[in-house]
């Protein structure tokens, strides 16, 4: 089991012993709007270590990677012009030492690899760019798996990162919302705060990584940008170094018939209705591709957990 996220100081959701019973359960968890939160996931810790330490439990490895850069602390496990060839260090150097050091199989069809928002992204990412090496990826909530929909942004078609298109007045374009849909913020105050935290793309945000991940290097020896920090002009040519290169729902579609028979019954995408980055649009669109491009005695199905808000679809 390969784990992608955020640079982890250890392995989480994990413990030997359970919460106290008299736990203060007073704590609000806005992000989720309940109480007791902290209180939950010491619980479903001690849950799965009772499960994993059960007699039938499957037996795994599990690995969680620290690969931090100079722009962000996750290379987003993929070969890149800026970071490095971090994909191909993963998968064909750690992987395999840590196989050998820890009795591993060593075989695609014995690892599978899951993760959330930038692990969602790179989960989908490594089992496409290495069909062979996993058996399966679970990708929730993953960044832009489409570039059309690149939060709210199309890059190949529309001309400016901040503002819709307009006969009129000029319409900010937003960036981010709360779970009602309260807009907190704009793409042109985000990327703005992001150039003043640091030029070339070094503020360490979102924005910025995304730019060093999928770009070109510029002739100054740094990302070039995919629109202008300032004013949010796109540029078209990195936009299409970006399609070739990065964009999941394209790449598919490409290398279709070479592709998409070895993923067959491997890909699993789960991700909100209302995310808080507009990432549920991206994941409209690559649904809909899968559902025109089925394996034979492939389906694709969308669930939707209400309360949850959570959409899946899975090809299996």
């Amino acid at each position: 089991m390969i784990y992608h996220g955020h640079f982890p100081s250890d392995f989480g959701g994990f413990s030997t012993e359970p919460p106290p019973a008299d736990m203060d359960t007073t704590d609000y968890a806005a992000r989720f709007g309940i109480y007791g939160y902290n209180k939950f996931e010491k619980q479903e810790a001690y849950n799965f270590y009772k499960q994993w330490s059960s007699k039938n439990f499957p037996r795994f490895l599990v690995i969680e990677i620290q690969h931090a850069n100079p722009y962000y602390d996750d290379s987003y496990a993929v070969n890149s012009a800026n970071l490095g060839p971090y994909g191909d260090a993963i998968m064909k150097e750690l992987v395999p030492e840590i196989e050998k050091e820890f009795r591993g199989i060593g075989e695609g069809w014995a690892r599978f690899t899951y993760g959330g928002s930038t692990g969602g992204w790179e989960a989908l990412a490594v089992q496409m760019f290495y069909p062979d090496d996993f058996n399966g990826c679970f990708a929730a909530c993953p960044d832009p798996i489409d570039f059309r929909s690149f939060s709210l942004v199309d890059i190949y078609k529309d001309k400016n990162a901040y503002w819709y298109d307009s006969d009129f007045k000029k319409l900010p374009r937003p960036a981010h919302r709360d779970h009602l849909g309260q807009i907190q913020n704009t793409m042109e105050e985000t990327n703005h705060y992001e150039l003043a935290l640091g030029t070339k793309t070094r503020s360490g945000q979102q924005w910025d990584i995304w730019e060093a991940v999928f770009s070109p290097q510029g002739d100054d020896g740094y990302p070039k940008r995919i629109f202008n920090k300032e004013t949010g002009e796109i540029d078209k040519s990195v936009a299409e170094y970006w399609k070739e290169n990065f964009d999941l729902r394209y790449i598919l579609e490409r290398d279709w018939k070479t592709l998409g028979p070895k993923l067959e019954g491997k890909i699993h995408i789960y991700c909100g209705d209302m995310d808080n980055y507009y990432l549920n649009n991206a994941v409209y669109l690559m649904e809909n591709f899968l559902r025109q491009h089925k394996l034979p005695f492939t389906k694709v199905k969308l669930i939707m957990a209400t309360g949850l808000s959570i959409a899946g679809m899975v090809i299996r």
